[in-house]
């Protein structure tokens, strides 16, 4: 079990949500969707981490949106950390990053395609907060114990392991549910993160996506029993400058959690 303020992540607790915009688009996005979110929450009793990265290094065309700027974004982040009382989530590409991102997130994630990046995976373990790290499109699940290792291996056991979909390399994803309790063995608390495995990878210059797949992947995983459930959710997904064609829409998310809760409790005092 992992503790965050008072939020408990694993252990038979009760599921936790990550979620907000792909990527730090504005102050006014970035505030809509984590003030919504978190009154959705409050009002279903749902611990809430509030994600958004402050810029995506991982884009499929050199000209697609990045972020604000890495200062812009990451005050913005602390802003919502600070107004808001939430905990946050934010990927980071390079150990520069650490220290870049400082105080204005809780938790570390590290994206999929950089999961056995070793100095990156140590210096996030070093920084002394929670790392998430996604599985990598290319891994099996059980290979996420020699990431996590690596984290571990700083003395940091504050480690959470995301399943986002397996590649093939023909602009789809797979998601294999047995990954859920593969990875579980390893002692850390199990993500899911719905909307990412919904992708069409590199369809031309850009990510494509089927969002009509991000309830029943997370209702299926959320079954077979998961510690976290992460999403990303937009006030306006079309016209969003990021993975705009995977990000879950705000204005359907009280509804859908409502179901997820229903699961959740099943499956927790079964």
């Amino acid at each position: 079990m992992i503790e965050l303020n008072d939020i408990k992540i694993g252990g038979g607790n009760p599921l936790v949500l990550l979620a907000g915009p792909c990527v730090v688009e504005n102050s006014d996005i970035t505030f809509e969707a984590a003030t919504r979110i978190k009154e959705i929450t409050s009002r279903l009793g749902i611990p809430f981490v509030f994600k958004s990265s402050f810029k995506k290094a991982n884009r499929t065309s050199v000209s697609s949106f990045t972020g604000p700027g890495d200062e812009k974004a990451l005050k913005i982040l602390s802003s919502i950390k600070s107004s808001l009382g939430l905990p946050v989530v934010t990927d980071i590409h390079s150990p520069e990053d650490v220290l870049k991102v400082g105080d204005s997130a809780d938790i570390l994630q590290i994206p999929a395609f950089l999961c056995r990046q070793t100095d990156l995976l140590v210096a996030a373990g070093k920084s002394g907060k929670i790392v998430n790290i996604k599985k990598g499109q290319f891994l099996a699940p059980e290979d996420m114990e020699h990431a996590a290792s690596k984290v571990a291996s700083t003395g940091n056991k504050k480690i959470m392991l995301t399943e986002r979909g397996t590649t093939f390399g023909y602009h789809n994803l797979v998601v294999d549910m047995r990954s859920l309790v593969i990875m579980r063995k390893t002692g850390y608390p199990v993500v899911m993160d719905a909307t990412h495995s919904v992708q069409l990878p590199s369809k031309g210059s850009e990510s494509g996506g089927q969002p009509e797949f991000i309830e029943p992947l997370a209702l299926a995983a959320v079954a077979v029993g998961i510690d976290a459930l992460f999403l990303e959710v937009h006030p306006d997904p079309k016209n969003a400058k990021s993975d705009a064609a995977s990000q879950y829409p705000l204005e359907k998310l009280e509804e859908f959690l409502k179901k997820i809760l229903r699961i959740d409790e099943a499956v927790r005092f079964k």
